[in-house]
């Protein structure tokens, strides 16, 4: 089966799943970097590797995902960060999705800004595994990826409405995870559910670098210079260009 293919067949079950599970509105000196397009599985992946699993739709991906990712990588000192581009985020509506061929394309092109750390992986595996929720993508790559030392990358403004997403306790206590700070979320993230519930797991930020070593639960919030480029602008700005 073609790659567009498993695109169209994991967006219309995610579409599915979608419908049913939604009532409400959606909510929602190092190596120089080498930006690899991975398909499934991800062969590169090795026991007792450092790897940051950085998903989204990336519908664009843009410089504000890249400053995301090379923070992690550098505060995190990992060996790999996986861009884990979904088919379709379940949580949003699908009319306004780009093409995954779009989406994965734009994500290389954003990993390669990245200019500092280990190599860059842009996978479908999602698509390739049929998943439509985060938690049973992590599950299914910490099973075909035993010893790897997985760490759950997201910028603030997710943690902010963390506690809406599906297994969201579950992911918490899969694999540590590390929050990047994004401007318009800092305060309404340092106060959101997530963030209190897991309270005395958080590891300060001078010691991030320990956190892929760590049994899960274990988070921590990675301050750095704010990019305030989005998606949403993006889309919005090239909505207005074509009128």
């Amino acid at each position: 089966m073609t790659v567009r293919r498993f695109a169209l067949a994991a967006a219309a079950l995610c579409a599915t799943d979608t419908a049913a599970a939604q009532a409400a509105p959606p909510k929602p000196a190092p190596p120089p970097v080498t930006t690899k397009t991975a398909i499934f599985p991800l062969k590169d992946l090795r026991p007792g590797m450092r790897v940051g699993l950085f998903g989204g739709s990336f519908n664009p991906a843009h410089d504000g995902h890249a400053h995301v990712a090379e923070t992690a990588m550098r505060r995190l000192d990992l060996d790999r960060v996986v861009w884990l581009v979904s088919p379709q985020n379940p949580l949003k509506d699908a009319r306004h999705t780009a093409p995954l061929a779009e989406r994965m394309a734009s994500a290389e092109r954003a990993a390669r800004q990245a200019a500092h750390g280990p190599s860059m992986i842009v996978s479908d595996v999602e698509t390739r595994l049929g998943t439509c929720w985060t938690v049973d993508t992590l599950r299914a790559l910490v099973a075909r990826h035993p010893g790897v030392r997985f760490v759950w990358l997201m910028g603030s403004d997710n943690l902010a409405s963390f506690h809406r997403w599906r297994g969201w306790t579950d992911i918490m206590r899969l694999m540590p995870v590390a929050v990047i700070a994004r401007p318009g979320s800092l305060l309404e993230s340092r106060t959101a559910p997530a963030a209190e519930r897991f309270a005395r797991a958080r590891l300060p930020d001078h010691r991030a670098r320990a956190l892929p070593d760590l049994a899960a639960p274990a988070w921590t919030w990675l301050s750095a210079p704010l990019n305030p480029r989005s998606s949403t602008a993006l889309r919005a700005a090239a909505a207005a260009g074509n009128r």
